[in-house]
Order: structure tokens, then C-alpha cells, then sequence
């Protein structure tokens, strides 16, 4: 479903907010590395109209840094440019400065309009019938679906705990298939000069036409195409998380910046797993926390010392197996609204779950078979229930099945085979 609200392609220079100097430095950039193009496909790998950089293009030929080789007498975007030696000794220069090629940057200014015009709260609607077709392959409680679908309405944050292996990644995946609609993700964006790379496609899942690599799908040619329209991001940190991560990302070979964590997920999910297990201590996460979660604005500093706002629109699902009583705080708690509680699956639960994975295995499901698990096995070593157990055990009996060359099923005796592979026991 393509339902952001597209940019309108700007048609001069003036309206994409950028300087004549520095859309120069790209244009120069790019025929550096490629040696010769048209004026078309300059513009494509601009992302602008050719009218919008043909001021920058004749700046260019008037100092003699690119030249016209051939091309149609029809206009200047069916021209040839080349870079010329004087050219290619400038180019150098602005690449001493920062080596970003690209799609054109927008301005901070043009970010924060479209942002702070297309907040997460208010985006979706969803129902209660919405949110148990979304969860079908979850077993949860009435409790538990309530609580999320408030959550996604209000485009508020979320605290997920409860002992591990219940399903609390899963169940943040499945919050982020509820958010509705897509967004538009800047390529880069610029700031006093500096540039910033923010789309990324390990993060951001662009709309494409499947023909058409210039064209995003459903999207008119009037669209700026400095923007790629995307499902919104799912941007997701485990134990790699540190408190640099929130920071902008300065690499001095290239001398541009790369967004942080929580800049990439505007617009959608950050996704904070085993949340307590990060590099650094919690309470000092949580502080950095606060103020965006509190305010909708977070604060990134360039390598000048300059701080600038940026609006912090992010649905943060803080994921947990430690108690959170010992991570946080009343006051972080406060500015987390939603609590959820991912308990252990009741006997009736690990049935349901156990006859779930085996449908989507293909394999018969046998309740004789469960409860003889259950009883032989869980209740004699006093092995507490946990949600993913089924989905375990399953798969490594029939791996063992196909190690022993026996048939494609579920047996008491290789699960229980399974289960010896799979649990310690600490009474060994």
C-alpha cells in the first residue's frame, strides 16, 4: 500500500534548498568518477531535474572543469559532459573535503517539515480484529493483545519483559507488521554544509517498480526523488548497542556522517532487544532516552560543535528477560506508557503452540505424544514452559529423524531424544 504523502519534485534550484556551490561539488564529483555523461543521467543520479542543476552544469563549463563531447541538438539534457584535466584537479580538492556521491541531500529545514507533518501517532487505526489477525502464529492472552493495540494507536512506546525464550522479539515484529502506510526517507540530509547519509537499505525497504530502477512504484515522475518512499524501517539493536550508536556516525576517510539508530527508524520501529545486555549501563541508555521520549526532539552534534534538533518521531519497543525493577527507573517507566508482560505459556498454551509448529512443518500432530513429553520428560526434571520449546524440540527431532533415517515424525522416544540435546542438567 503506497499512501505517503509524496514531495513534489522541485523545478528550480532555489526550491530544493540547496546552494549553487554545493550541488557544483556533486555534480563535479559524480562525472569525476565517471568520467563522461548525459545530462539525463546526471540528473538521475541526482535525484533532481536536469533544469535544476543545469545552473551548476554551465558554472562548470564557464571555468572549463567539464566540456560537452557530443549529444542531440535537442536541449542540454541529451548533452555529453565530460570532466576536463583543470576538472578533475578540483574535484580532487572537494573530495579532500567529503567524498559523498549521490542522490542530493534535503536541507534539515525540509526533514523536520515532513516529519513533524507525518508523526507516527494518529497513523494507525487499528482494531482488535486487526491485531489477532495480525498475531495468528502467536499464542497470547486477551490481556496481551489489548495492550498493543492502544500502543499502535497512539504511536506510543513500548516495554516488553518476561522470562526468556516467550516470544518477546516476536511479538515486537509482529507490532511493527501494524504500523500502517509507508514514509519517505531522505537519501541524506545537510546540515550547515555537512552532509548526513540516512537511507540505508539494510534498514529501509524501498518501493520499487520491478522494471524501472529510477522510478519508485505508484510514485508520479513529479516526486522528488531525493526521497525513496519506503516501508516504514524496523531498525533493530541487541548487545552491539552503545551509547555512540545514538550519535552521529563521522567517518574522516569519507567526511560525511552516517544517521544514528534512532534518526534511520523515523517514521517506524527502533527495536532495543535484550534490552540490560547492551555495552554500557542501562540507567545511561534510559538517560539518553528520556528527553526524546518525553518531547518528540532529539539533539545530534556535528564534529564542529554545532547541536541541532531533529524531531524524534519513533516507536521504541524495549524488549527484556531482566526484571525491571533492576533496569529502570519510575521516571523512565512514566515516559514508557505501555507494559507488556510476556508470560510463560500455561500447559493448554504449549499444546497450541506445539499443534502450531507442527502444521507449519507439515507433521502430525499427536496430543498422546505432547502429554507424554509433558510428563515424562518437563515434569520429572521440573523444566519450567517457555513458548519457543515446541518450535525447539520439533525441529531437532526431525533433524534427528533424518539423521536416523527413521520417518518424518514426531515420537515420544525423539523427543525425548531431543529434548537430552537440548536442555542442560544441572543436576549432572
Amino acid at each position: 500500500m503506497i499512501d505517503a504523502d509524496h514531495i513534489a519534485a522541485p523545478t528550480t534550484l532555489e526550491e530544493t534548498g540547496l546552494s549553487l556551490d554545493l550541488v557544483t561539488q556533486i555534480v563535479l564529483k559524480t562525472l569525476y568518477f565517471s568520467g563522461e555523461l548525459s545530462g539525463t543521467e546526471l540528473a538521475r543520479r541526482l535525484g533532481l531535474a536536469f533544469a535544476v542543476i543545469d545552473p551548476a552544469i554551465e558554472f562548470l563549463k564557464v571555468q572549463r572543469y567539464c566540456e560537452i563531447v557530443g549529444g542531440a541538438l535537442v536541449g542540454g539534457s541529451s548533452f555529453r559532459y565530460r570532466i576536463t584535466n583543470e576538472g578533475r584537479t578540483v574535484a580532487g580538492l572537494y573530495l579532500q573535503q567529503n567524498q559523498y556521491v549521490g542522490v542530493a541531500p534535503v536541507p534539515l529545514a525540509q526533514y523536520r517539515r515532513y516529519v513533524e507533518g507525518h508523526r507516527l501517532s494518529g497513523v494507525s487505526h487499528v482494531t482488535r480484529e486487526r491485531v489477532r489477525a495480525e498475531m495468528t502464529h502467536l499464542v497470547l492472552g486477551e490481556v496481551v493483545l489489548d495492550e498493543i493495540g492502544p500502543a499502535i494507536n497512539g504511536g506510543q512506546s513500548i516495554f516488553i519483559y518476561g522470562a526468556p525464550g516467550n516470544g518477546k522479539t516476536t511479538i515486537a515484529h509482529a507490532l511493527w507488521g501494524l504500523l500502517d502506510g509507508d514514509v519517505e526517507i531522505p537519501h541524506a540530509i545537510e546540515v550547515e554544509g555537512s552532509i548526513i547519509r540516512v537511507f540505508d537499505p539494510a534498514n529501509h525497504q524501498e518501493r520499487r517498480a520491478p522494471d524501472d530502477d529510477r522510478l519508485t512504484l505508484g510514485v508520479s515522475v513529479n516526486k522528488d526523488r531525493r526521497w525513496a518512499t519506503c516501508r516504514r524501517p524496523l531498525v533493530k539493536a541487541g548487545g552491539e548497542l552503545t551509547l555512540t550508536s545514538l550519535d552521529l556516525s563521522y567517518d574522516p576517510r569519507v567526511g560525511y556522517y552516517r544517521a544514528p539508530l534512532q534518526l534511520a527508524a523515523n517514521g517506524g520501529m527502533l527495536l532495543v532487544d535484550d534490552f540490560g545486555r547492551q555495552r554500557c549501563e542501562p540507567r545511561d541508555l534510559l538517560n539518553r532516552w528520556m528527553v526524546p521520549l518525553e518531547s518528540g526532539t532529539d539533539y545530534l552534534t556535528l564534529q564542529s560543535g554545532l547541536t541541532f534538533e531533529v524531531p524524534f518521531s519513533v516507536f521504541v519497543a524495549f524488549a527484556t528477560n531482566i526484571k525491571p525493577s533492576e533496569l529502570v527507573d519510575e521516571a523512565f517507566l512514566r515516559r514508557v506508557r505501555y507494559k507488556v508482560y510476556a508470560n510463560s505459556p500455561s500447559v493448554e498454551d504449549f499444546v497450541r503452540i506445539f499443534e502450531q509448529c507442527c502444521k507449519e512443518r507439515d507433521v502430525p500432530f499427536d496430543r498422546e505424544v505432547v502429554d507424554r513429553l509433558l510428563d515424562g520428560y518437563f515434569h520429572r526434571h521440573g523444566v519450567a514452559l517457555r513458548a519457543c520449546q515446541p518450535r525447539d524440540l520439533i525441529n531437532q527431532a526431525l533433524l534427528l529423524a533424518t539423521y536416523r533415517g527413521v520417518p518424518r515424525q514426531l515420537t515420544a522416544e525423539l523427543l525425548e531424544s531431543a529434548c537430552v540435546a537440548y536442555f542442560v542438567d544441572d543436576r549432572q
